[in-house]
């Protein structure tokens, strides 16, 4: 995990927010897939993949932030 702490914390807030949210019109794909996930209608491979795609940045800023919080405690 040393890598991810040689990353600066706004090139997962950039990605986070443009690959994150990607298209922003109608509304962004992570919100439709996280949508399709609750209501079980995420079931094609191609809409799995896409709910993966859009949501990695967000868990890599999340991992990023909570790695850099808990060296700060000590």
């Amino acid at each position: 995990m040393n890598w991810l702490d040689r990353i600066p914390l706004l090139l997962f807030l950039v990605a986070a927010l443009t690959v994150g949210l990607a298209p922003f019109v109608p509304e962004p794909h992570l919100w439709e897939k996280l949508k399709m996930l609750a209501s079980g209608t995420l079931k094609r491979p191609i809409d799995i993949f896409d709910l993966l795609l859009h949501a990695t940045p967000w868990l890599f800023l999340i991992v990023k932030v909570v790695r850099m919080l808990s060296a700060a405690k000590r």
